[in-house]
C-alpha cells in the first residue's frame, strides 16, 4: 500500500482488496453516486468495486501525480470514501492542463470536516506540483459540496458546462504568492 497524503486525521492511499466491501457500500448508494457523472448509476454488483479498485490503482501507478485514492480515517482504518486530483477533460475529452480535486465519501463520514480536509491536502499536493490553479466542479445543488469548496476558500467563477457535459459550478483554488520579507539593511552589528 503507497501512501499518498497524510493529513491530522486523514490518510490518503492506494487501494487495497479490504476495501473492496465498503468501495461496493459507498458507490451503490444514490445519495453518492447522483453527484457523480452524467449520468449516474449505483454499483449494482460487488464485482464492479473490484474493477473500481483495479482500474484506480492502475492509473494511479502509470501517472503517480494524479489519481483518485482511498481516504482513511486514522483513529479507526475506516475508509471514509475517495479523495481525487486529476486532469479536468477538454469538451473533446482531451487534456488541457486544468487539474480538479475532490471527494466521495459514505454518508456515515458526512459531517466531520472530511471533505474539507482531504480537499485541503489534495490542493496543497496540486501546489507542490507546481500546479497554478487547481478546479472544484460541482453540481449547482450539490450544497455539503459547495459549502465545503467555500470552507476552502475556493473562488466561485460560476456555472460552466465545460466538463463532463453537466452544467457544474466552478470554483478554483490559486497558488498563493511567494511571501516576501522587507529587505533590511545590514550593518556591521549583524554580520
Amino acid at each position: 500500500m503507497a501512501q499518498i497524503l497524510e493529513t491530522d486525521r486523514l490518510v490518503l492511499r492506494d487501494w487495497e482488496d479490504a476495501d473492496l466491501d465498503r468501495i461496493y457500500d459507498i458507490y451503490r448508494r444514490w445519495e453518492v453516486m447522483r453527484w457523480l457523472g452524467k449520468d449516474p448509476k449505483v454499483m449494482d454488483d460487488i464485482s464492479q468495486a473490484r474493477g473500481f479498485i483495479d482500474t484506480w490503482n492502475k492509473r494511479s501507478a502509470a501517472e503517480a501525480d494524479y489519481g483518485l485514492w482511498a481516504v482513511e480515517i486514522k483513529e479507526t482504518g475506516t475508509l471514509a470514501g475517495a479523495g481525487l486530483l486529476a486532469p479536468l477533460p477538454d469538451e473533446d475529452h482531451t487534456r488541457n492542463g486544468e487539474i480538479e480535486m475532490g471527494w466521495h465519501l459514505h454518508p456515515d463520514c458526512w459531517g466531520f470536516g472530511y471533505a474539507t480536509e482531504s480537499g485541503r491536502a489534495l490542493i496543497q499536493r496540486g501546489f507542490d506540483l507546481g500546479l497554478e490553479e487547481v478546479y472544484a466542479v460541482v453540481y449547482p445543488d450539490n450544497e455539503r459540496s459547495l459549502a465545503a469548496c467555500r470552507r476552502l476558500g475556493m473562488d466561485e467563477l460560476g456555472r460552466s458546462s465545460r466538463w463532463y457535459d453537466s452544467e457544474l459550478e466552478v470554483f478554483v483554488a490559486k497558488r498563493p504568492p511567494p511571501r516576501r520579507y522587507p529587505r533590511r539593511d545590514r550593518s556591521p552589528r549583524d554580520a
